[in-house]
């Protein structure tokens, strides 16, 4: 018999009952935070995982990458004692990611720890 771990998953707090990520989800229609949610869980679940679904992307930043009906969903996260920290959630516009949505998930990472 196969055992399962899955790896928690917390909200980046930047205050307290401010949680960035969970009312950007809560902003997205019930298909799009569904197919997000997935995602996660694939993560929870089946890491290590590898592109299309995640990608690593420096200073110990990862992006889980969610395609939706008619655009492109990113959640940046780290890892932190044993725990997923989703730290920033966007909608994709644009082939690259945009400058300021990795800085902002490079300043909660740090305020993080």
């Amino acid at each position: 018999m196969e055992i399962i771990k899955i790896i928690p998953v917390v909200f980046y707090k930047e205050t307290p009952g401010k949680e960035p990520v969970k009312e950007w989800l809560w902003e997205l229609d019930k298909e799009d935070r569904k197919a997000i949610g997935e995602d996660i869980r694939t993560v929870q679940i089946d890491w290590p995982v590898g592109k299309p679904l995640v990608s690593p992307f420096g200073h110990g930043l990862w992006e889980i990458r969610s395609s939706l009906e008619n655009r492109i969903a990113r959640i940046f996260f780290m890892f932190n004692d044993g725990k997923i920290v989703l730290l920033h959630g966007f909608i994709k516009k644009t082939q690259k990611t945009p400058p300021d949505e990795l800085k902002l998930a490079l300043k909660r990472a740090k305020n993080f720890k």
